[in-house]
């Protein structure tokens, strides 16, 4: 069965639910134009020059997704 799932859903995915980490946060976007949310891990600074780096993990739906299985079927 082919899958989209790569090692970097599946480690964010893991670090997310294991309950071992504190930095994640919702984060207000925009996803090709639309309002959307993502599910974010927010490092911050090393230094006083650096800022904050926000990594997406995973986008909210949005009302103008449609999900569909590898064949098309709607989910």
């Amino acid at each position: 069965m082919s899958t989209n799932i790569r090692p970097e859903h599946i480690s964010a995915f893991e670090a997310l639910t294991s309950g071992d980490h504190d930095n994640f946060a919702l984060f207000s976007c925009f996803l090709d134009g639309e309002p959307a949310v993502a599910i974010v891990a927010v490092t911050p600074p090393n230094s006083d020059e650096s800022e904050y780096q926000i990594t997406p993990l995973f986008v909210g739906v949005t009302a103008s997704m449609v999900l569909t299985d590898h064949e098309g079927t709607a989910a």
